[in-house]
């Protein structure tokens, strides 16, 4: 199945493809949503610039092929996460009345026979929706203005003593919630970029990493997500933002043109990136549909 793109393209209200997430404007085409189609098609097959690659040798989801409804004024794109229990997708595009209808009932009908634990539509939405729910999607630039260094208690964590270091296990245990037991079980397993974190009193008491440029879709320097977290104990001084600009003087210095960021709308992180400049470049809306009892598969 090819896309067209003159169908496609005027109801991309916010660029973001799915299996992969947001991806910078630059590189929104249509080449890149029928490479999804392809990696579909090839069982757990990486496109080369997909995140995920980093934590994983297969790729857990993939788009469902003969489920995607592609028509002039909508398309909806179903996704199939296979680990775990599984979980359904349907990523609607299209501005008729009745888009998120036909995506909850094809989302309902695909959990059903696929027995998936949970059936989500997800609706991507423009930079000036007003009320937006859900994540916002936000771009910095390093092209576009210097990053200054942090001038707080901030350095890479194998740059500080061994004592110290010995605290960040503790610390994303606390923080397991935020991803961090994850990234230090990965840390000790098989390594990744570095980890920048803030110390008070002799212990981590946030951290964001791993600090990874790797190259997007069209080639361009892109600095990847990270996990990012601040002990309960340790907020409201200023800790997130000494982190946060010593992650974004990180990546500028170390040759990456941008970051894509998804924050939580009205979250503490949303409200950073938004007093630090960042762009909107749209918002993600996701809701639960109801479905059929699971079927055991």
């Amino acid at each position: 199945m090819l896309f067209r793109w003159d169908w496609l393209r005027p109801v991309l209200t916010a660029p973001v493809v799915p299996t992969l997430g947001p991806v910078h404007p630059h590189a929104l085409t249509v080449d890149l949503f029928e490479a999804t189609l392809v990696a579909a098609a090839t069982e757990r097959h990486f496109l080369p610039y997909d995140k995920d690659r980093r934590w994983s040798t297969e790729k857990q989801e993939a788009v469902l092929l003969d489920d995607v409804v592609h028509h002039p004024d909508h398309t909806l794109i179903p996704t199939l996460l296979t680990r775990g229990r599984g979980a359904v997708k349907v990523f609607a595009y299209g501005h008729r009345g009745d888009v998120l209808d036909q995506a909850a009932e094809l989302a309902a009908k695909i959990g059903t026979v696929h027995g998936a634990a949970s059936a989500r539509i997800v609706r991507p939405m423009g930079p000036e929706t007003p009320h937006p729910r859900g994540v916002r999607i936000q771009l910095q630039d390093f092209t576009a203005r210097r990053c200054s260094a942090s001038v707080g208690p901030v350095r890479r964590l194998d740059n500080w003593p061994a004592q110290i270091r010995g605290t960040f296990t503790t610390f994303a245990q606390t923080m397991a919630a935020d991803g961090f037991a994850f990234l230090d079980r990965q840390m000790k397993a098989k390594g990744c970029g570095p980890v920048l974190a803030a110390v008070l009193e002799g212990r981590v008491v946030g951290a964001i990493g791993p600090m990874e440029i790797r190259p997007d879709p069209t080639g361009v320097a892109q600095l990847m997500p990270q996990y990012f977290a601040v002990h309960p104990d340790a907020r409201g001084r200023g800790m997130g933002r000494y982190l946060w600009r010593a992650a974004m003087h990180w990546g500028q210095i170390h040759g990456a043109a941008y970051q894509l960021l998804q924050t939580e709308v009205g979250g503490a992180s949303d409200h950073l990136c938004r007093t630090e400049g960042l762009i909107t470049l749209g918002f993600l809306h996701a809701r639960t549909v109801c479905q059929a009892p699971v079927r055991h598969r």
